[in-house]
Protein backbone atom coordinates (compact mmCIF):
# COMPACT_ATOMS: atom_id res chain seq x y z
CA UNK A 1 0.00 0.00 0.00
CA UNK A 2 2.56 2.50 0.57
CA UNK A 3 4.65 1.86 -2.29
CA UNK A 4 1.06 2.92 -4.22
CA UNK A 5 0.94 6.13 -1.97
CA UNK A 6 4.59 6.92 -2.87
CA UNK A 7 3.98 6.41 -6.97
CA UNK A 8 4.00 9.73 -8.61
CA UNK A 9 0.59 10.78 -10.74
CA UNK A 10 2.57 13.43 -12.62
CA UNK A 11 6.21 12.97 -13.47
CA UNK A 12 7.35 15.80 -15.06
CA UNK A 13 8.54 18.25 -12.48
CA UNK A 14 7.04 21.47 -14.02
CA UNK A 15 3.83 20.29 -14.33
CA UNK A 16 4.28 19.71 -10.66
CA UNK A 17 5.04 22.87 -9.52
CA UNK A 18 2.56 24.46 -11.25
CA UNK A 19 0.13 21.99 -10.09
CA UNK A 20 1.64 23.11 -6.50
CA UNK A 21 1.60 27.02 -7.05
CA UNK A 22 -2.07 26.40 -8.77
CA UNK A 23 -3.32 24.65 -5.01
CA UNK A 24 -1.41 27.08 -3.16
CA UNK A 25 -3.73 30.26 -5.05
CA UNK A 26 -6.93 27.73 -4.88
CA UNK A 27 -6.10 26.93 -0.88
CA UNK A 28 -5.28 30.46 -0.14
CA UNK A 29 -8.62 31.85 -1.79
CA UNK A 30 -10.42 29.71 -0.08
CA UNK A 31 -9.20 31.03 3.04
CA UNK A 32 -10.70 34.44 2.29
CA UNK A 33 -14.29 32.68 2.31
CA UNK A 34 -13.95 31.44 5.53
CA UNK A 35 -14.00 34.03 7.99
CA UNK A 36 -15.76 35.78 10.43
CA UNK A 37 -16.64 39.53 10.73
CA UNK A 38 -15.22 41.55 13.71
CA UNK A 39 -17.52 43.72 14.53
CA UNK A 40 -15.02 46.71 15.82
CA UNK A 41 -12.65 46.26 12.91
CA UNK A 42 -13.45 46.27 9.13
CA UNK A 43 -10.81 43.03 9.19
CA UNK A 44 -12.66 39.73 9.58
CA UNK A 45 -11.20 36.56 10.71
CA UNK A 46 -9.87 34.30 7.98
CA UNK A 47 -8.07 30.65 7.44
CA UNK A 48 -5.38 32.91 4.47
CA UNK A 49 -2.73 33.23 7.35
CA UNK A 50 -2.54 29.68 7.67
CA UNK A 51 -2.33 29.13 3.75
CA UNK A 52 0.36 31.13 2.89
CA UNK A 53 2.26 29.96 5.57
CA UNK A 54 2.18 26.74 5.18
CA UNK A 55 2.75 27.05 1.14
CA UNK A 56 5.83 29.83 2.06
CA UNK A 57 7.52 26.48 3.91
CA UNK A 58 6.54 23.54 1.44
CA UNK A 59 7.16 25.62 -2.09
CA UNK A 60 9.90 27.53 -0.82
CA UNK A 61 10.99 31.02 -1.92
CA UNK A 62 10.29 30.91 -5.77
CA UNK A 63 7.04 28.96 -6.14
CA UNK A 64 5.74 30.64 -2.89
CA UNK A 65 5.93 33.90 -4.35
CA UNK A 66 4.73 32.62 -7.14
CA UNK A 67 1.53 31.75 -5.64
CA UNK A 68 1.43 34.84 -3.82
CA UNK A 69 1.98 36.90 -5.81
CA UNK A 70 -0.59 35.22 -8.53
CA UNK A 71 -3.21 35.74 -6.40
CA UNK A 72 -2.65 39.36 -5.37
CA UNK A 73 -2.81 39.48 -9.78
CA UNK A 74 -6.18 37.42 -10.10
CA UNK A 75 -7.80 39.59 -7.37
CA UNK A 76 -6.42 42.63 -8.90
CA UNK A 77 -7.73 41.40 -12.43
CA UNK A 78 -11.20 41.24 -11.07
CA UNK A 79 -11.74 37.56 -9.43
CA UNK A 80 -14.05 37.74 -6.49
CA UNK A 81 -10.51 36.12 -4.64
CA UNK A 82 -10.33 38.01 -1.62
CA UNK A 83 -11.79 38.69 1.58
CA UNK A 84 -15.59 39.48 1.52
CA UNK A 85 -15.33 38.15 -2.10
CA UNK A 86 -13.97 41.24 -3.78
CA UNK A 87 -11.58 41.71 -6.09
CA UNK A 88 -10.24 44.45 -9.05
CA UNK A 89 -7.67 47.00 -8.42
CA UNK A 90 -10.11 48.86 -6.33
CA UNK A 91 -9.44 46.66 -3.20
CA UNK A 92 -6.02 47.80 -3.32
CA UNK A 93 -7.55 51.26 -1.59
CA UNK A 94 -9.52 49.36 0.62
CA UNK A 95 -8.06 48.94 4.64
CA UNK A 96 -7.50 45.34 4.59
CA UNK A 97 -5.63 45.28 1.58
CA UNK A 98 -1.64 45.52 3.37
CA UNK A 99 -2.64 41.82 4.48
CA UNK A 100 -2.06 41.03 1.01
CA UNK A 101 1.45 42.78 0.78
CA UNK A 102 1.67 41.19 4.39
CA UNK A 103 1.46 37.90 2.43
CA UNK A 104 4.34 38.19 -0.10
CA UNK A 105 6.85 39.64 2.82
CA UNK A 106 6.09 36.50 5.20
CA UNK A 107 6.36 34.52 2.43
CA UNK A 108 10.07 35.62 1.59
CA UNK A 109 10.75 35.76 5.22
CA UNK A 110 9.39 32.20 5.90
CA UNK A 111 10.67 29.96 2.87
CA UNK A 112 13.86 31.53 3.46
CA UNK A 113 14.59 31.36 7.37
CA UNK A 114 13.21 27.76 6.99
CA UNK A 115 16.70 27.30 4.84
CA UNK A 116 18.51 28.06 8.19
CA UNK A 117 16.10 26.50 10.49
CA UNK A 118 17.07 23.49 12.73
CA UNK A 119 13.63 22.07 12.39
CA UNK A 120 13.27 21.34 15.54
CA UNK A 121 9.55 22.21 16.63
CA UNK A 122 10.39 25.31 18.58
CA UNK A 123 12.47 27.21 15.58
CA UNK A 124 9.77 26.22 13.00
CA UNK A 125 7.15 27.52 15.58
CA UNK A 126 9.31 31.19 16.24
CA UNK A 127 9.40 31.17 12.59
CA UNK A 128 5.58 31.00 11.37
CA UNK A 129 5.01 32.94 14.15
CA UNK A 130 6.94 35.79 12.99
CA UNK A 131 5.91 35.38 9.41
CA UNK A 132 1.96 35.79 11.25
CA UNK A 133 3.48 39.04 12.82
CA UNK A 134 4.79 40.06 9.62
CA UNK A 135 1.34 39.41 7.73
CA UNK A 136 -0.39 41.49 10.72
CA UNK A 137 2.02 44.41 11.07
CA UNK A 138 1.82 44.87 7.24
CA UNK A 139 -2.07 45.02 7.44
CA UNK A 140 -2.05 47.25 10.51
CA UNK A 141 0.48 49.66 8.92
CA UNK A 142 -1.99 49.94 5.87
CA UNK A 143 -5.56 50.07 7.90
CA UNK A 144 -3.09 53.38 9.84
CA UNK A 145 -2.72 54.83 5.99
CA UNK A 146 -5.94 54.00 4.90
CA UNK A 147 -8.12 54.96 7.65
CA UNK A 148 -5.83 58.01 9.14
CA UNK A 149 -5.72 56.90 12.60
CA UNK A 150 -2.58 56.27 14.84
CA UNK A 151 -0.40 53.55 15.09
CA UNK A 152 -1.56 52.40 18.57
CA UNK A 153 -5.49 52.45 17.34
CA UNK A 154 -4.72 50.69 14.07
CA UNK A 155 -2.62 47.51 15.88
CA UNK A 156 -5.48 47.86 18.24
CA UNK A 157 -8.37 46.87 15.82
CA UNK A 158 -5.60 45.45 12.97
CA UNK A 159 -3.30 43.30 15.05
CA UNK A 160 -3.91 42.16 18.53
CA UNK A 161 -7.65 40.61 18.04
CA UNK A 162 -5.94 38.52 15.52
CA UNK A 163 -3.08 37.43 17.58
CA UNK A 164 -4.96 34.37 19.33
CA UNK A 165 -6.57 33.07 15.98
CA UNK A 166 -3.16 32.97 14.52
CA UNK A 167 -1.42 31.38 17.25
CA UNK A 168 -3.85 28.18 16.56
CA UNK A 169 -2.88 28.15 13.03
CA UNK A 170 0.98 29.15 13.56
CA UNK A 171 0.91 25.97 16.17
CA UNK A 172 -0.97 23.90 13.50
CA UNK A 173 1.02 24.77 10.57
CA UNK A 174 4.19 23.67 12.95
CA UNK A 175 2.75 20.28 13.40
CA UNK A 176 1.76 20.06 9.88
CA UNK A 177 5.09 21.43 7.97
CA UNK A 178 7.18 18.67 8.99
CA UNK A 179 5.15 16.08 7.71
CA UNK A 180 5.21 17.01 4.15
CA UNK A 181 8.21 18.97 3.74
CA UNK A 182 10.40 15.73 2.98
CA UNK A 183 7.63 14.68 0.12
CA UNK A 184 7.37 18.56 -1.43
CA UNK A 185 10.86 18.36 -1.96
CA UNK A 186 10.82 15.45 -4.01
CA UNK A 187 8.29 16.45 -6.19
CA UNK A 188 9.03 20.16 -6.79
Amino acid sequence: MEAILKRELITNRQLCRLVAVFFSVIFVSLGAFVRIPLPFTPVPLTLQTFFVLLSAGLLGRRLGLTAQLSYVLLGALGLPIFANASGGLSYFASPTAGYLFGFILATLFVSESLKRAKGNLGSLFLIFYVGSMIILLSGSVWLKVTLGISLTKALAIGCLPFIPGDLLKVIAVTFIYPRFKGRAAEIL
